[in-house]
């Protein structure tokens, strides 16, 4: 059985992440009505060359165009810290 946060990072892996780390908030918003339908919240941290040039807003819809289904099923709700690489000036 593949577990959410794996779904997570096999979604992601299309933007070739270098660094990926989720982290599960569950068990911070038990009873909480996104958490009683299913819905996981989640922290995620990615860096990605694919951020590059990106806005902040930008980066976000990319992440959540990536994830699709995803948000409106198994994650209630996703905090996202998004970076794109150090540039090797």
């Amino acid at each position: 059985m593949t577990t959410t946060e794996e779904k997570i990072r096999q979604r992601l892996a299309a933007l070739a992440p270098l660094a990926v780390d989720i982290t599960d908030d569950r068990a911070k918003h038990a009873g909480h009505a996104g958490a009683r339908s299913g819905g996981g919240h989640y922290r995620l941290t990615i860096v990605s060359p694919q951020f590059t040039g990106l806005n902040t807003l930008a980066r976000h819809r990319l992440v959540y165009a990536t994830l699709g289904d995803l948000m409106h099923s198994e994650i209630h709700a996703l905090a996202i810290d998004l970076a794109e690489p150090p540039s090797n000036d």
